[in-house]
């Protein structure tokens, strides 16, 4: 009788031993997601990225210790963006962070009504992501940028650096919504 419980306690012991890890694993807590779109890639945006991590850190959130974050790059191509928006609804995540204009909030937009989204974009209420400034509405804020109402402040300034400088000119990217809607003539600043 003796030698039967013993080989009952070993073989218990090796089981237990066997699954240990599986369930400790188990009991485990996840850690929240959040899910990062960009129409950027990510060598665009190495400063935004530090800041991120900067604003979630003074939360008391760190990447990999109580916080995952999936990144999806969609490097410039808007027709990639709603397969990646899916692909992190799919995950699921907690929130969506969407950055580079306007198309990624889009994208998300259209992926979720249900998981939180956070965009940094310019003219929402315009472009129809949100439905005002005081009630944006659904499962959708985030930041108006203003860049294309501050170019002009900024030629301004650019000027006020250099005023030996007659000719100054950009690179703008015609995909964007800002683009279009700042393609008619632009208002010369005035120049002291």
């Amino acid at each position: 009788m003796f030698a039967l419980r013993r080989r009952e306690l070993i073989v218990d012991v090796v089981v237990a031993a066997i699954l240990w890890p599986y369930t400790v694993r188990a009991q485990q807590k996840s850690l929240p997601v959040i899910g990062f779109l960009s129409s950027r890639s990510p060598e665009d945006s190495s400063a935004a990225m530090a800041g991120f991590r900067q604003g979630l850190a003074q939360l008391g959130y760190v990447e990999g210790e109580n916080l995952a974050i999936e990144y999806r790059w969609a490097r410039g191509d808007y027709e990639r963006l709603p397969a990646l928006a899916a692909d992190l609804v799919a995950k699921p995540v907690r929130v969506l962070a969407t950055v580079g204009g306007e198309p990624p909030a889009f994208a998300a937009k259209a992926a979720t009504s249900t998981i939180p989204i956070v965009f940094s974009a310019g003219y929402p209420v315009e472009t129809g992501l949100i439905e005002s400034y005081n009630r944006p509405g659904g499962n959708i804020t985030g930041i108006d940028v203003m860049a294309t109402e501050l170019e002009a402040k900024r030629i301004g300034l650019l000027h006020d650096l250099m005023p030996q400088a007659t000719t100054i000119g950009f690179l703008l990217n015609p995909a964007l919504p800002e683009a279009k809607r700042s393609s008619g003539p632009w208002r010369r600043p005035r120049m002291r």
